[in-house]
């Protein structure tokens, strides 16, 4: 983990008016927005190892933050003027519902691979969508596209002084609702629009605390970016948290980070699905992977265990078949999936034998798969890959080590 900071410098200057802005934002948007809570959860803090206090922005109208930044941007649009966005999910339904707000026309580039729920979210709060082949920078591209042939007026998801003062408003919530001994709060990084803007609200309304942005590795090019000195774009990226993939911050986002101070750490999409999994069995909340980071990073000790810690959730949209399958991620991550590849003897009884140890042993089977010609298996033998629940890390070693014990040869995935 890296701390990048500089000195007053030319940015400065729009720094204090973002600042300046974020409370007229929050006059503006706050009728159109849910106050969202600050909560804290005995066993969360239990799996984590950390008191932590989560503002639940999944709660919010659209299911995240972003409506916040749509809401103040679209403000000051004219009356009877389209706007146009691009976004994998969230940005889109935000800027579809504060252009239903406005009564404005609202046409929206979406990946053609973004989560069925997200665009027809979008679709039924009125936007039009255009579905693209490829990431949401060619999304962004086509929407600019479109603003400067048509005069539409372009709504950028991060790259906007208007945007991030309105997503400011989420950290003047959070000044006002967290206990007063957190000094730091952590905070998903994407392009940078929400970490920027909550870093802003909370030096002027509590000095002092320390804001960590939180990326995931596979997509981390504000880290990058800071550790360079300059804007860095990633050839790719990947990582399960699509709200987070995006292979460069904006100028603007990047000079904030570096001259606000703002560290940024990682977190590997093992450590997201432990977190999503800990905070639907613990929190009873329902988090999407881009949400999930904070909770991650805490976890993982990247912030300190010594003092409570802020976590902003900043969104729950996630598909229901997704969600599943990041559910099967995040057991498996926790070490309560356990797959064993077992080579038996070719002859009667040696599967009921297998069986009945695993049964001996009060584990749950999930799936069992026998396959007699498998590659690298000798002829007189098969191949016997059974899927079981186990407690916990230290359960699976236990698991093996006994299957051994009785004489099985086992292999682990």
């Amino acid at each position: 983990m890296e701390t990048h900071s500089a000195g007053p410098g030319p940015l400065s200057g729009v720094l204090r008016d973002i600042e300046d802005a974020i409370p007229e934002a929050a006059r503006i948007v706050g009728g159109h927005l849910r106050r969202t809570p600050v909560e804290a959860f005995h066993g969360l803090d239990e799996w984590a190892g950390v008191s932590l206090h989560v503002k639940a922005e999944n709660r919010q109208r659209t299911g995240s933050f972003k409506v916040r930044g749509a809401l103040f941007r679209l403000s000051t649009v004219p009356e009877g003027t389209p706007v146009v966005a691009a976004s994998a999910g969230n940005h889109a339904q935000g800027v579809a519902f504060a252009a239903a707000t406005r009564n404005l026309e609202a046409r929206v580039w979406m990946p053609r691979n973004a989560a069925l729920p997200k665009i027809e979210a979008t679709r039924a709060y009125g936007a039009e969508i255009e579905l693209v082949d490829g990431t949401v920078d060619d999304c962004i591209r086509e929407a600019r596209t479109q603003a400067e042939s048509s005069g539409a007026v372009y709504v950028a998801p991060f790259d906007d002084p208007k945007v991030i003062a309105g997503q400011g408003t989420l950290g003047l919530e959070l000044a006002d609702q967290m206990p007063g001994d957190i000094s730091t709060v952590l905070v998903p990084v994407g392009g940078g629009g929400l970490v920027s803007g909550v870093a802003l609200a909370l030096a002027r309304a509590r000095p002092g605390i320390r804001v960590v942005g939180v990326e995931a590795e596979g997509a981390a090019a504000m880290q990058a970016s800071l550790r360079a000195g300059r804007l860095v774009e990633l050839p790719s990226v990947a990582t399960i948290a699509d709200g987070l993939a995006l292979k460069r911050p904006s100028q603007l986002t990047f000079d904030i980070a570096r001259e606000c101070g703002i560290e940024v750490v990682t977190v590997d999409d093992d450590a997201i699905a432990r977190a999503m999994l800990a905070l639907l069995e613990r929190a009873k909340t329902v988090v999407e992977p881009a949400g999930a980071v904070g909770v991650a990073a805490a976890a993982e000790g990247l912030v300190g265990k010594d003092t409570p810690v802020g976590v902003v959730l900043s969104g729950g949209n996630v598909d229901p078949q997704v969600l599943a399958k990041l559910i099967d991620h995040g057991l498996a991550a926790a070490g309560r999936h356990l797959r064993l590849n077992c080579i038996l003897p070719d002859r009667p009884g040696s599967l009921a034998g297998l069986t009945s140890a695993v049964a001996e042993m009060d584990l749950n089977i999930l799936s069992v798969e026998h396959h007699r010609a498998a590659p690298g298996v000798p002829v007189d033998h098969v191949e016997v890959m059974v899927h079981v629940e186990t407690r916990n890390p230290r359960h699976s070693v236990e698991v093996v080590a006994e299957l051994e014990r009785r004489g099985f040869y086992v292999e682990t995935e």
